[in-house]
């Protein structure tokens, strides 16, 4: 692009900026980001686009799903194998149900930074900065460490470097090796009918593990291992500008053997697959602006405020070459919202010849508050939010490709709801998040189960 450059955002209105005191400091980080080697390889990016190229066509499913926001203290080998495993054990159930390749991204070694709706908050009766993210400022409530701090930006930096490289290291090591056993216990569920429809879920895919290493299929590298692609919402244009590298695609053959001439472009290399959020959408804005101009695969939040018109605007933007997949449109309406706006939106994407990944994120569009003030969401919600979206979709002979949640590892007590029956009373049993409520590892692979009973049920009518 002629008209484009890593830094032709920084002429851009922009929202969600970040106002550093120490200039002096945020040169410093941002020539020390520069000289640093990529994150992400170009293979590896242009691999996972190959492969959303498929979702957009219905050939297969994206799971995408970690933390709200990465903490530096997540950097940890027991907390990044939890994350990693459950979205290994989900993405085999919904293989499972849907019969189709499922492609796994991770909301790690990068989602460090949160947009927030005020700059500032009162805490015990003094005003300061808001917590923006690990990247920009401290947790602690207090002014000092709220004030931004350039140097977490290289500190972001190692910090993604190190998860990733434990990340690729227990891969290739055999994490994702089917052969290890799998916890899929029933403890956790306590209502008869629910654990009785799970309990068949479970069987049935154990079932299908069992005959694959009977016949020997369960051989083959992708049972083996997996790739897990890592992503996070591109907020601080200062950080993606320095990581952002004009590469050399791989050279690739075409169709009569003859070697193809290979492309320059621009890569965005923090991660293989960045999104805009909803509140930095801005037609105009700084970060629409970068995002069209990375050969990265990338990610649009919809929500009820996007008007349809606009939709297909912002579409032309990022992606004014079309290419199926490069942009995933992550809807978050709410459970109660996404009859009166997904068809719509579907219906002005279909009719401008955009094809993109319709992904569904049911956490964001779905948090309420308790009576005492603490955020959690409900499961039943989350549910009915996919479950409409994939009906929804059907019904506009469309795809569904994927849901993007909010999740961890651990056993956290965030989101109400789920078989275990967790009710508003037990929230404060383990409620760490420093962001939105996560739904915690038995919830997630319970929705895992039920969506691909979803499909199922479909398959068999």
């Amino acid at each position: 692009m002629p008209d484009w450059s890593p830094s032709s955002w920084t002429a851009k209105p922009i929202k969600q900026d970040v106002v550093y005191e120490d200039k002096k400091g945020v040169q410093d980080a941002l020539e020390k980001l520069q000289k640093l080697p990529p994150l992400v390889t170009t293979r590896e990016i242009n691999n996972l686009k190959a492969s959303l190229k498929n979702v957009a066509l219905g050939k297969a499913f994206v799971l995408q799903g970690g933390d709200c926001a990465e903490l530096f203290d997540y950097c940890t080998q027991d907390m990044i194998e939890a994350k990693v495993k459950l979205l290994l054990q989900m993405s085999l159930v919904l293989i499972w149900g849907a019969n189709k390749p499922v492609i796994r991204i991770a909301r790690i070694a990068g989602q460090f930074a949160k947009p927030r709706s005020s700059p500032t908050e009162v805490v015990d009766g003094v005003e300061m900065p808001s917590f923006r993210g690990d990247n920009i400022n401290g947790f602690s409530a207090d002014v000092e460490s709220r004030q931004p701090d350039p140097s977490r930006l290289v500190s972001a930096y190692f910090h993604s470097a190190a998860t990733l490289n434990y990340l690729r290291a227990s891969l290739s090591s055999g994490l994702a090796d089917l052969h290890s056993p799998l916890d899929w216990g029933l403890g956790h569920v306590i209502t008869p009918s629910i654990k009785e429809k799970y309990s068949r879920t479970v069987n049935a895919v154990k079932d299908a593990l069992r005959f694959m290493r009977t016949v020997g299929i369960d051989k083959d590298r992708g049972i083996e291992t997996a790739d897990i692609y890592t992503s996070h919402e591109g907020l601080s244009l200062e950080y993606e500008q320095t990581l952002t590298r004009l590469l050399r695609n791989p050279v690739t053959s075409t169709s009569s053997g003859a070697m193809a001439q290979a492309a320059v472009e621009y890569y965005a290399t923090s991660a293989h697959f960045l999104w805009i959020g909803d509140r930095t959408r801005q037609l105009d804005g700084a970060h629409v602006e970068f995002f069209r101009g990375i050969a990265n695969p990338v990610g649009i939040k919809i929500g009820p405020s996007m008007v349809a018109d606009d939709l297909v605007s912002l579409l032309d933007a990022v992606n004014p070459a079309r290419e199926i997949g490069k942009v995933t449109l992550i809807s978050r309406y709410g459970a109660g919202k996404i009859a009166q706006f997904l068809p719509g939106h579907i219906a002005a994407v279909q009719a401008s010849g955009h094809v993109p990944v319709w992904q569904c994120d049911p956490m964001h569009g779905n948090t309420q508050s308790t009576p005492s003030g603490i955020k959690t969401r409900h499961f039943t919600d989350i549910l009915s939010e996919l479950r409409q979206a994939l009906e929804i979709h059907r019904a506009a002979g469309s795809f569904l490709g994927g849901m993007h949640l909010e999740l961890t590892g651990e056993a956290v007590t965030e989101c109400v709801g789920g078989a275990a029956g967790l009710t508003e009373d037990g929230l404060g049993e383990r409620y760490t998040t420093f962001c939105d409520p996560r739904l915690n590892e038995k919830q997630a692979l319970e929705l895992a189960f039920l969506v691909a009973g979803f499909y199922r049920q479909e398959e068999d009518k």
